[in-house]
């Protein structure tokens, strides 16, 4: 017959236990704050929005999105060489025909030049310009019109890279070298018109509202000052709309979801105008040091190419990865 354990003998937490069960219990508190987090970042993952974002994003990534993007902000900057030159012989032919203008470059150069060497180089350049203007301009013309077919024919791979179902090429893929350097012309061409549209809806959009805020006398009102910088951002994402229409709707072999295609060519002319706003005014704090004097134009047309190249294959991956309900596909042959 046992005996009942009086109070004295029954186990109690003794000082050596106590850290095991300070440790136990934070412990249980960090597992329930990580629930929690985990619970949390659930139910914002499976937000809409949320997840395409995260569809696009993975897509965007396991295809390669950034390497692609540095190769086509590579043959961008190697595609001004050729357009160098071609201003170049423009300005060669402009020179020519204007010998009075040509001596009043001579006579600033001799005025604001103070360095003999530095004078005489620039000088030779402009004579040089002039004499070759010919040979300088078809020389250009032909190189821009190879690397032009060249970078169009990158953004043309790099988007359909993102706009396939699959990452593999399927033999529908597959074009003849002819096939393809035809097809790549006309697309650049295309690209050329619907960017001399948009620059042109820009300008004339400008243009015109300078007119009408003179010739209405509201250019001394100053609170409507922010309602015309408005309608001229408004014109500005607008003409960036067309460009990028066309973009995501001519250059994959498939046709894009219609809504998908709207709304996604929308935040990318949102987003290009941000990055040209940013561009605007960061380029000349850039240019006043020593250093961005001599490399910031260059750095600037470089990040310029590249946040392009980036925001277009994004959007083209969030476009590919749409999920709407009686979202039909835009009219045309659609290869998949």
């Amino acid at each position: 017959m046992t005996m009942p354990e009086s109070k004295e003998s029954r186990p109690t937490d003794t000082p050596d236990d106590e850290p095991i069960i300070k440790i136990k219990t934070s412990n249980q508190t960090v597992n329930k704050t990580i629930d929690s987090v985990n619970s949390t970042v659930g139910r914002v993952e499976r937000n809409p929005v949320v997840a395409h974002l995260i569809r696009a994003a993975e897509r965007f990534n396991d295809r390669m999105g950034n390497q692609f993007g540095a190769a086509i902000t590579y043959f961008s900057f190697l595609s001004l060489i050729p357009i160098l030159m071609v201003a170049f012989a423009a300005a060669g032919y402009i020179l020519a025909s204007h010998p009075t203008l040509l001596e009043s470059i001579f006579e600033k150069i001799l005025v604001n030049v103070s360095e003999p060497t530095l004078a005489a180089t620039l000088k030779n350049t402009i004579n040089t310009a002039v004499q070759q203007r010919t040979t300088v301009g078809l020389v250009g013309l032909l190189i821009a019109l190879y690397s032009g077919i060249n970078w169009m024919g990158n953004l043309r791979e790099a988007v359909r890279a993102q706009s396939r179902e699959k990452w593999e090429r399927t033999p529908q893929d597959q074009e003849k070298f002819w096939t393809k350097y035809l097809r790549d012309l006309v697309s650049l061409i295309g690209l050329l018109v619907a960017l001399v549209v948009t620059l042109s809806i820009t300008s004339v959009a400008g243009s015109a509202q300078t007119f009408l805020i003179s010739l209405l006398h509201l250019d001394g009102i100053e609170w409507l000052k922010p309602v015309w910088h408005l309608v001229g951002l408004t014109i500005s994402i607008f003409a960036n709309y067309l460009l990028f229409f066309w973009i995501f709707w001519r250059l994959p072999r498939h046709r894009p979801r219609r809504k998908a295609l709207i709304r996604g060519t929308f935040i990318a002319a949102v987003g290009f105008e941000v990055i040209k706003i940013i561009m605007t005014y960061s380029l000349p704090a850039l240019v006043k040091s020593p250093s961005g004097a001599a490399f910031g134009s260059v750095l600037g047309l470089m990040a310029f190419f590249y946040f392009f190249a980036r925001l277009t294959l994004f959007c083209a991956a969030w476009i590919a990865t749409a999920q709407y309900k009686d979202d039909p596909r835009m009219p045309g042959k659609t290869h998949n």
